[in-house]
């Protein structure tokens, strides 16, 4: 049995303390990128359903179960809305990316939010999804898909 030393093991210690990688400047732009393509991606389905005749409840709801990116209101339906949306369309369409561990994400993000607002138990409740796929052509509108009924409470 190999005995260390207590500098040899703070050393050791120290190494596994400092981080790995570095941040640098490209991939911060990167995530800025990403972080600013999906605000921009969630604003045009906001814009989309807006215009068919929803309203707003709440944007970006998160709890430490996950998070729904728009809360509206059809009527007398709670609409809970999963925004994805894709910069390119060479691994598929964005509405094939919503998993099932995503779909349960959402279920446990929507059960703390009628948990948390009373006021939203007494609606019926449907999650939708807003899909955003590049455009067919170059310089073209994104196609943007709205499916009702995506999923349910799981």
């Amino acid at each position: 049995m190999r005995e260390y030393s207590f500098a040899t093991c703070a050393a050791a210690m120290g190494a596994c303390m400092k981080p790995r990688t570095t941040l640098t400047t490209a991939t911060v732009a990167a995530t800025n990128t990403t972080t600013e393509l999906g605000r921009a991606a969630e604003t045009h389905a906001l814009q989309h359903l807006e215009a068919a005749g929803l309203q707003l409840v709440t944007r970006n709801y998160r709890c430490r179960a996950g998070e729904l990116d728009l809360v509206l209101l059809d009527a007398q339906v709670l609409v809970l809305v999963e925004v994805r949306s894709r910069s390119r369309s060479d691994f598929g369409l964005a509405a094939a990316t919503i998993s099932l561990q995503k779909q349960r994400r959402c279920s446990l993000a929507a059960r703390h939010l009628l948990l948390t607002r009373r006021e939203l138990r007494r609606l019926r409740a449907r999650f939708d999804v807003v899909a955003i796929d590049p455009p067919a052509a170059q310089g073209g509108t994104p196609v943007v898909t709205w499916i009702k009924n995506a999923f349910v409470l799981r």
